[in-house]
């Protein structure tokens, strides 16, 4: 019986130790903000790209097409409307957000061209999932970092919370067909996790009062990103999204909370400096 504890306690290490990794190499490139930020961002969402691809089982061309054609939301559209020499704007007023529609509907039809060259319209549906969500965050830091870092906090409390709570509480399934390790309890323990974390952390970071309040409901969000990358993965026959990370998965697997919690805050933002 001690092997399979030793080997639980093994995995439970390498899981922490590849985390601890991930987090400090995120925190990081925000503090450092500009192309450093760009380009973990870029290279994070190439590996998502290659991961969509692998599952969906695309041929390899369409895969290195999709990553290559990441360039758009990651690196060029972000330098021509908010360049990163010039970083985060004081004031920052609406109209310095307002390319950001034009930037949405360009990503959108590229990934519309890039579905229908590939034929595949899940590889169309996979860039502009991983691409505007990545285009997003790029926007958050370039306009007001602390976001980001709030953000990460936010997403982070979720993923602990609602993990703890699952574990200790336990009772009914959230999602059993789709994820049949979630519980309402995982879900309510996530979100009143993130529900703090989100004041604590945005009054230390200065955020915009809305978000003061927010945490919960970006928690939601995130916990449904995770469920809805779930059920791709059980579509699929696949368990993880890749293997590149000790522990973990993939790196879908690792942000799947955080794509859509990234639209939203780019969004709110937008809102209250409206």
């Amino acid at each position: 019986m001690s092997e399979p504890v030793e080997k639980a306690a093994s995995d439970l290490t390498t899981r922490f130790a590849a985390a601890v990794v991930m987090v400090a190499v995120a925190f990081v490139a925000i503090y450092l903000g500009g192309w450093v930020f760009r380009a973990l961002v870029a290279a994070a969402a190439g590996a998502m790209m290659f991961e969509w691809g692998t599952m969906h089982r695309v041929p390899r061309w369409s895969t290195f097409a999709g990553m290559a054609l990441l360039a758009v939301p990651t690196l060029v559209l972000p330098e021509l409307y908010f360049p990163a020499a010039q970083g985060s704007p004081t004031p920052l007023s609406p109209d310095l957000l307002a390319p950001v529609w034009l930037c949405f509907g360009i990503i959108a039809a590229v990934g519309l061209v890039f579905g229908v060259f590939s034929r595949r319209l899940s590889q169309g549906w996979g860039y502009a999932y991983i691409g505007i969500p990545a285009f997003a965050l790029i926007v958050v830091d370039w306009a007001w970092d602390e976001h980001v870092f709030w953000l990460m906090f936010v997403v982070w409390a979720t993923d602990i919370f609602a993990y703890f709570a699952g574990r200790g509480i336990g009772g009914p399934k959230l999602a059993p067909k789709i994820s049949p390790n979630k519980t309402w309890a995982g879900l309510i323990g996530g979100m009143a996790g993130a529900m703090v974390v989100g004041a604590v952390f945005g009054m230390a970071f200065e955020v915009q009062p809305a978000f003061l309040y927010l945490g919960a409901p970006l928690a939601l969000l995130a916990q449904i990103g995770d469920l809805y990358e779930s059920k791709v993965k059980r579509r699929l026959g696949v368990k993880d999204s890749g293997a590149i990370l000790p522990g973990h998965g993939g790196v879908l697997d690792r942000v799947d909370g955080l794509l859509p919690a990234a639209v939203a805050v780019l969004l709110i933002l937008m809102a209250t400096l409206g």
